[in-house]
């Protein structure tokens, strides 16, 4: 039985639209994220022995009209038909599964991603085309539910799944959380069988690169991230060290080109030791000669784990330090510091780690002057790279439901992305607009990126390390119609 998978079409003729980013838009710099939940799917899918079609619609910028001719010429006798969803494209999704359903009737057309797994049923009253969602986590499901059609067995036996049955919407139980995620195939495999690394752009790492997961949920509990309050929950469950370390070997041994794995853990650095066993072995293969890495870490990261990471190959570590005001930090759970945000900076800087920080602004209690904090912040930790943007609250999240509950979402799904592609602001708060929040934020651009300092820092980097200046300058051919606006 064949299995197509795909990441839809959207505005195609606008640029790569990055559905499985945790913002997903077309990006300023031309981010493109590899849909890495689908092809995880895709894979075990493989795995268990079906037949795989994977269409990355956004990758090639195919347009509807070619992205329908391709599964026609390649994947017509396909019996399920798999599509990543997100909340900007919603329907255009579910638009796209819909022609997808009046030309291959007989198969059954599934959404996954996280806006269906958190708005279930108002999804699928859409329309009737649509015949099911997998919830949340979906690898499994998705197998399940393909044996299931191969074989003409109960669809309630499927967990995780919602489907149509005689006009009504059911609801299977959960599936569990995948507890072995060694079970899963490598991404990087997939990648090389049926994907190009050169199709996929992260501004903040050396291109191309691959990105991989080495363990799905986050034990923090910041109230506007998105997978862990949608798809994976809390528990942070790992891939063991070992398993890890393979895939670099594998990368390093089949993808000649790539310069760089960018490990998308919500929070790699959560468990302190498993990181040092994983830098342990990446150092005893010799495997930084040749890859290097980088990673999302909280600003809980000690000095020594940093020094042994850099010496393990990582160049580069995202925190997300959202807001240099504490009661703004209090607010959205984010369980640190002013004080320990500095603290780690100094760290990275001491153990020779680039980091790349990322900022936020329109959470519950932000005014003029606490958005001035969070620049003076920034101004004042000098990070190599940063980036600033409006709170974006996505259904399913505690911000979300703050923001809905409140009358502060002033736009449907649809607005949660420009004319163009890129990011929206859709939040109107007490004195304060979404307009400003977006000029403060192209302010905030402006006075980092254009200061006599950071020029002078970026060339001194770049003088050290030839292929970050390329990158830097990549980046900032890209930005700086957005920098001189």
């Amino acid at each position: 039985m064949k299995i197509c998978f795909i990441n839809p079409p959207f505005k195609a003729d606008l640029g790569k639209f990055s559905r499985e980013s945790r913002s997903p838009a077309i990006t300023r710099s031309g981010a493109l994220y590899y849909p890495l939940w689908l092809i995880y799917a895709a894979a075990y899918a493989e795995k268990k022995g079906f037949d795989i079609y994977f269409l990355d619609a956004p990758a090639k910028q195919f347009n509807e009209e070619q992205s329908l001719k391709l599964i026609s010429d390649n994947a017509s006798d396909s019996r399920l038909f798999v599509l990543d969803t997100s909340t900007p494209s919603i329907s255009n999704d579910i638009r796209f599964g819909e022609s997808l359903k009046k030309q291959y009737p007989e198969a059954f057309i599934l959404l996954v991603g996280t806006h269906p797994s958190s708005t279930v049923e108002e999804t699928l009253n859409y329309g009737t085309l649509i015949d099911g969602i997998a919830r949340k986590e979906y690898d499994y499901t998705v197998s399940i539910l393909a044996r299931a059609l191969q074989d003409s067995t109960s669809l309630y036996t499927v967990p995780g799944l919602t489907f149509r049955q005689e006009g009504a919407i059911l609801h299977n139980a959960d599936a569990e959380y995948i507890s072995d995620l060694d079970d899963i195939p490598f991404a990087s495999q997939f990648i090389k069988k049926h994907l190009s690394e050169m199709d996929y752009f992260f501004a903040a790492a050396h291109y191309p690169a691959i990105q991989i997961f080495t363990g799905r949920g986050c034990p923090s509990k910041c109230t506007f991230c998105v997978y862990p309050q949608t798809m994976h929950g809390h528990k942070y469950r790992l891939r063991s060290p070992q398993n890890v370390v393979s895939e670099f070997e594998y990368i390093a041994e089949h993808f000649p080109s790539v310069k760089e794995v960018i490990i998308e853990d919500d929070t790699f650095t959560a468990n302190k030791q498993r990181v040092l066993d994983i830098c342990q072995l990446l150092i005893a293969k010799g495997l930084p000669k040749r890859l290097k890495w980088l990673c999302n870490a909280r600003v809980n990261l000690d000095l020594e784990t940093m020094k042994i990471m850099k010496k393990a190959g990582c160049r580069l570590i995202i925190p997300g330090i959202e807001s240099g005001n504490q009661q703004i930090l209090n607010n959205i759970k984010k369980g640190t510091t002013i004080k320990q945000i500095e603290q780690y900076v100094k760290n990275a800087k001491k153990a020779g780690l680039l980091i790349h920080a990322c900022y936020m602004v329109g959470n519950a209690g932000e005014t003029r002057e606490t958005m001035h904090n969070t620049l003076e912040l920034a101004m004042r930790l000098k990070t190599d790279t940063a980036q600033f943007f409006p709170l974006i609250p996505y259904p399913g999240t505690e911000a979300y439901k703050w923001a809905q509950q409140n009358g502060y979402i002033k736009s449907d799904y649809e607005h949660y992305s420009r004319a163009d592609g890129t990011h929206n602001c859709v939040l109107e708060l007490p004195g304060l607009s979404s307009d400003e929040m977006v000029e403060f934020c192209d302010y905030a651009r402006r006075k980092y990126y254009l200061r006599p300092w950071y020029i002078l820092h970026r060339i001194k980097v770049g003088l050290t390390d030839p292929s970050d200046l390329r990158r830097s300058f990549k980046a900032f051919g890209r930005l700086k119609k957005y920098l001189f606006s």
